[in-house]
């Protein structure tokens, strides 16, 4: 039994999708690496020759090489067979465009690696930046448009990639921006890098020495050499196409042998049947008929949003694919009549329901991994208004309302203006998160300049309302932080993003000891030190926590208003 997990890992490892990934990132890699190449123009074409001299010992080393080349097949064979294999897309814009981009680079790429590799290797020819850039802006202006095209290709395709791969990553909320920014100025420095190369090529080429030094035979090579080596990228780019015709045909062959080979009903246990071909996985036929289906990951096995429990006999189904079993295995479903419905096809009619609500349609890709649910750590903050029932008693129902409503606003303030979420309102209490968007130390010190805040808020609510009100509105809060699960909580159209975890509760059961320890915050010895606070700050307590075995080391806060001042001076300190 302990050999199982590496055994899985192994096969997780061997996965189709998971090679394609592999050799993706390393063709992202190259292309990265080629695109700051070229944005060494916007110094010199001798910063781009010295670049190039060091991309090429690197890339053209033979281990590396062997790698590069074996992915680079490997990659675009795997395209082909997507477009083959795959039926439905579970985003109808994104991921056929993937497709497109990526079986439209071997088209575009051929020309300029059969010129430059295959030119070395048969003609050993030394085409460096010099003699493309020449070719370029002076011998051939048409292909730069073509060569621009392909580098755009190439980087879309690499960041849709990128983003499919990391999206569902607890960091990419935070990644994203930095990743974005990449993603838009690396090539924007790679063009003009280019362009601007391109321009001192084309203003020394007027240069007979300049000519003498860098179009000589064995730079750029003999007309019926370059005659050679078009017939070979023509006849290579002739077979590639080819190739997709092929698979084309195959699609048609595998459509009609479908449709030979009879239909199957599908029923979704809710009064729902669809009639599909055999050979599709349920998922597929989800979204051919366009019922709303969970699925984060897109159909590709990497989450289990898609699940389903299969009503009567599962005994004649097909046996779970390697990856399936992995995924199944990895969140500890041993039942045998849960299955992927992005994994399994039926070959007879099948009757089932979904374990997840899809919130959103099939087709608009609007699911998160957050809404279907995401471990991570928050802070939740509690803020309730003390005797409200009090209040309720001496005043008319909508007069009560009114103030309820203006305590709520006010917390709520404080809260967004200290970069926290208001989350939850209960009754006149409410539940605020932090660190949606950020690091556990900011949103730490995020949640008590919170607390600050509501107390500021709360004092100028007290003299706006000093008219009306007896006595001034107090309040309680509780702040603790730890790792709790994120999602989309609810029914139908009653549904909403919440927190669900321990810290949650004992945040709740903090602000309740407000009460008994006459004070306005009770903050947990976890947000306090996360935060960087000093030890001796605030006084220091053990309590007992409801549903708790151990007490637990809390700080009480008789004054909220202080926290603002610890916070601020704690950043001094660290800076």
């Amino acid at each position: 039994m302990a050999t199982a997990p590496t055994q899985m890992s192994v096969v997780r490892a061997a996965g189709v999708r998971q090679v394609r990934l592999v050799c993706g990132i390393i063709l992202f890699a190259f292309v990265v690496s080629h695109f700051l190449n070229h944005a060494l123009g916007n110094i010199s074409v001798d910063a781009m020759e010295t670049g190039v001299y060091y991309h090429t010992l690197f890339w053209q080393f033979l281990p590396v090489a062997i790698v590069f080349y074996t992915a680079a097949l490997t990659h675009m064979g795997l395209g082909v067979y997507a477009l083959y294999q795959r039926r439905q897309f579970r985003w109808r814009t994104i991921e056929p465009l993937q497709l497109v981009l990526g079986l439209s680079i071997p088209v575009l790429v051929m020309g300029h690696v059969i010129g430059v590799r295959l030119a070395q290797t048969l003609y050993g020819h030394e085409k460096l930046y010099p003699q493309e850039l020449y070719l370029f802006f002076v011998a051939a202006p048409g292909l730069l448009w073509q060569m621009t095209i392909l580098l755009l290709i190439a980087w879309v395709h690499g960041c849709i990639g990128v983003y499919f791969w990391l999206r569902l990553k607890p960091f990419f909320t935070r990644a994203a921006p930095y990743l974005l920014a990449a993603a838009v100025l690396i090539p924007t420095l790679s063009l003009l890098g280019i362009y601007q190369g391109g321009r001192s090529v084309a203003a020394d080429s007027d240069d007979g020495e300049w000519r003498k030094q860098h179009l000589t035979r064995s730079k750029v090579g003999t007309v019926a050499e370059g005659n050679t080596l078009e017939r070979i990228a023509g006849g290579l780019t002739m077979g590639y196409f080819g190739l997709l015709g092929l698979v084309l045909a195959a699609r048609g062959v595998r459509a009609l042998r479908e449709r030979r080979g009879g239909m199957i009903a599908l029923s979704y246990g809710n009064g729902k049947t669809v009639r599909v071909p055999k050979g599709l996985s349920v998922l597929e036929a989800s979204l051919r008929h366009n019922v709303p289906h969970a699925s984060v990951c897109g159909g590709r096995a990497r989450c289990s949003t898609c699940r389903i429990r299969i009503i009567g006999d599962h005994d004649a189904l097909p046996t779970p694919s390697q990856r399936e079993a992995f995924v199944l295995t990895r969140v500890g479903t041993a039942d045998p009549s849960i299955r992927l419905a992005c994994q399994l096809r039926p070959t007879s009619d099948l009757s089932f329901f979904q374990l997840f609500a899809a919130h959103t349609h099939a087709t608009d890709g609007a699911s998160t991994s957050a809404s279907i649910g995401q471990e991570r750590y928050l802070v939740s903050l509690f803020v309730d208004m003390r005797g409200s029932t009090q209040l309720a008693e001496k005043r008319l129902p909508f007069d009560t309302v009114f103030i309820v409503n203006r305590f709520l606003g006010a917390v709520s303030q404080a809260v967004i203006e200290n970069g926290g979420q208001p989350n939850q309102f209960v009754g006149d209490g409410m539940l605020a998160l932090f660190g949606l968007a950020a690091d556990p130390q900011t949103a730490c010190r995020q949640a008590m300049k919170a607390a600050a805040g509501i107390a500021a808020h709360i004092d100028e609510l007290n003299d706006l309302l000093s008219h009306d009100l007896r006595q001034p509105i107090r309040f309680g809060i509780g702040i603790h932080g730890g790792e709790v699960i994120i999602g989309d909580i609810g029914y139908r159209d009653h549904i909403v993003f919440t927190a669900l975890g321990d810290a949650v509760n004992v945040a709740v059961r903090l602000q309740d000891m407000t009460k008994t320890l006459a004070c306005e915050a009770v903050v947990s010895d976890e947000v306090r030190r996360t935060a960087d606070i000093a030890d001796d700050a605030l006084p220091q307590q053990e309590v007992a926590i409801r549903g708790r075995d151990q007490p637990l080391a809390v700080r009480v806060v008789a004054n909220a208003r202080e926290l603002a001042a610890l916070v601020d001076r704690s950043k001094r300190v660290a800076a």
